[in-house]
């Protein structure tokens, strides 16, 4: 698949407006932390949030999510993706208003181009179609996909790239995030042939490959979606002790998306058997009790989560 390029840049206003409906229509969640940066931010995120959204529609063949079918030609998408996003890099026009917008939020912020890079070998894993096996393995995916962004997030908000101690942080719930999406998606990435669960886990619990989401196994499956559940919960309280490096309305957004997303986690764990009976999602009037909650909780954030709080056990090193 090719996408063509154009010598004609959208002007600013025009990339941030592309990037604002794009974020409705592929998260409310997203969309409304968002809300709570300072104009300028909110704008960053938004131009961040287009490209990570259109890479991912393009790997998956999707339009802004939905649901997810497997694809024939994997390597090709990947390539557009790699292209596209290189061209944008470089300050070139790519035609693509998320891929432009992209490259002008990592000039903005002088955010190092090694963690898009590091995002889209998230994207080559699934192209070649591969499994974790342990849960490093899966880890490592998850850093992939979803830590990688968490760390230019920080930066867009003003963190240095040279402080590891709270990019680590950023990661974290990136790795939160995640680890939550794969916990609810488990029925939904069988149906298209993938499963992020390792291969251990699924041995641990006796459950044949491809069996997973068989009914006679369903308890063994609850198990481990509710261990994913608990390792989410302790990526995001570790993500909580880098918000004291924040500006107060970046650290009011990130820790109101830390509660609304890991919702979600909970709410599978509370489920139980019939966690994938229908999607979790995290309902409207939540959302907006965890802004409430999250801007008191913003002031004392510091003292609450000291920077040097102990980081989860199974701990993932953010590669440097």
């Amino acid at each position: 698949m090719s996408y063509p390029m154009s010598s004609v840049p959208l002007d600013r206003a025009a990339l941030v407006a592309h990037a604002r409906d794009s974020i409705a229509r592929g998260s409310r969640s997203f969309a409304m932390a968002s809300k709570l940066f300072d104009r300028v931010t909110r704008e960053r995120a938004w131009l961040l949030y287009a490209w990570c959204r259109t890479c991912d529609d393009i790997a998956d063949g999707q339009d802004h999510g939905g649901t997810l079918r497997g694809v024939a030609d994997g390597q090709a998408r990947l390539s557009t993706i790699r292209v596209l996003t290189g061209a944008a890099l470089r300050g070139e026009a790519t035609g693509d208003p998320a891929f432009d917008g992209f490259g002008v939020v990592m000039r903005e912020c002088a955010i190092p181009e090694r963690y898009a890079h590091d995002l889209i070998e998230g994207f080559a894993l699934d192209a070649r179609d591969w499994r974790p096996r342990s849960e490093a393995d899966m880890l490592r995916y998850c850093y992939h996909v979803a830590g990688a962004v968490g760390c230019m997030m920080a930066v867009l908000m003003g963190v240095d790239p040279a402080d590891r101690a709270t990019l680590n942080r950023a990661c974290d719930l990136g790795l939160a995030f995640q680890l939550a999406n794969i916990a609810r998606d488990i029925s939904e990435d069988e149906a298209a042939d993938r499963c992020y669960l390792p291969v251990e886990w699924l041995v641990e619990m006796d459950i044949p490959p491809g069996e997973h989401m068989k009914p006679w196994v369903r308890p063994r499956l609850t198990i481990l979606a509710r261990r994913l559940a608990d390792m989410a919960a302790a990526y995001e309280d570790s993500a909580r002790h880098g918000t004291g490096a924040l500006p107060p309305r970046a650290a009011w957004a990130v820790l109101a998306a830390a509660g609304i997303y890991g919702d979600i986690a909970r709410e599978v764990a509370r489920r139980g058997d019939h966690a994938w009976d229908h999607r979790v999602v995290t309902p409207g009037r939540d959302k907006l009790s965890w802004v409430a909650r999250a801007a008191l909780q913003v002031r004392g954030r510091a003292r609450r989560w000291p920077a040097d709080g102990v980081r989860p056990a199974h701990l993932w090193v953010r590669p440097t």
